[in-house]
């Protein structure tokens, strides 16, 4: 016996593979779906045979979603993405995507939904990225008002794009750039605490309705974070401070770049080392309101930590390997 089936957007993604595991230990059924099912079948190992289902659905399309959510008892959104590329801008990725995934939940009578959204989400940012998550709660609350909001911090673990990106960067430069002098204060927190905090939000009715605040055990400054991933790695680098007004126009030409050249074109790094629209986001803490429900109000309390976790994934980026320690570096 199953408590009904849930369907998760986004569910291939790094925080969704956490999400569908603990999902499925609470008895729930789960359909994940993403844009290309083709490169998202490990995702069924999150539950035994029978339990895990992929289903091809894209959050801008209508009738994808009605049939990613054909007998469907509960949604999970977890649609978003820090870098526009091509047609994938925050808009209709976030915003509208969001907007026409809760109409459907709606005309389908589905209450228990659950939107991810990001600490800072704010209708007034200069930042897209934040803005867009801000408009993306409006319009979810107000087409379904039992829907949970989720605010995550920075999320980490073995598949993130903070730790692993900025250890990377480490290998092939001299100088980490200390956006804003690097005073902004992060609240990371672990990738499998939040898909707890999804899978309690689904399966319990006493968050419907309301907004929580996802961080980890303590907050830290951005300059704190390079030292922890400098020293876990081995490799001592020089931060050059980079004022707000100098890195959001030179992120604002990186992001074009990423935006609108292949992406071989940026060899190593992958996607650029920041955007115009993350120096925006960069000028505000992002950190856990003091007034704000959090982890702790969905039951957990043992959260784990960034010294607990990171380095049992960064250890590929030193100089010597798995086994050397920081001295050998």
């Amino acid at each position: 016996m199953t408590k009904g089936l849930v369907t998760i957007f986004g569910g291939s993604g790094f925080i969704g593979r956490y999400a569908a595991r603990e999902l499925v230990k609470k008895g729930w059924r789960v359909r994940v779906a993403c844009r290309n099912v083709g490169v998202a079948g490990d995702v069924r190992l999150a539950g035994a045979p029978g339990w895990v289902d992929l289903v091809q659905a894209n959050i801008r399309d209508r009738a994808s979603i009605e049939r990613a959510l054909e007998d469907a008892d509960a949604v999970v959104n977890l649609v978003g993405i820090l870098v526009e590329k091509g047609k994938q801008d925050f808009e209709s990725t976030q915003a509208e995507g969001s907007a026409l995934l809760a109409e459907v939940a709606a005309e389908k009578g589905i209450a228990r939904f659950v939107q991810v959204s990001s600490i800072g989400a704010d209708a007034a940012s200069k930042s897209d990225y934040a803005r867009t998550k801000a408009e993306a709660e409006a319009a979810v609350r107000e087409t379904v008002p039992s829907a949970a909001i989720l605010r995550p911090s920075i999320v980490f673990g073995p598949e993130d794009n903070f730790f692993n990106k900025f250890a990377n960067m480490a290998r092939f430069t001299p100088v980490m750039p200390a956006i804003g002098g690097g005073k902004t204060k992060l609240q990371p927190v672990y990738a499998g605490d939040v898909a707890l905090a999804i899978a309690t939000a689904v399966d319990d009715a006493s968050a419907a309705g309301k907004t929580y605040e996802l961080g980890g055990p303590r907050a830290y400054s951005f300059n704190e974070l390079y030292d922890f991933i400098l020293k876990t790695i081995g490799r001592p680098r020089f931060k050059i401070g980079l004022p707000f007004f100098l890195a959001r126009p030179m992120g604002y030409i990186t992001g074009a770049v990423w935006r609108y050249i292949p992406p071989f074109s940026w060899g190593f790094l992958g996607e650029p080392p920041f955007t115009g629209d993350q120096v925006e986001m960069l000028k505000a803490d992002n950190v856990v309101a003091d007034d704000a429900l959090t982890l702790a109000d969905l039951g957990l309390t043992s959260l784990e930590s960034i010294e607990a976790i990171v380095p049992t994934y960064l250890w590929r980026f030193r100089p010597y390997g798995e086994f050397a320690t920081t001295s050998e570096a």
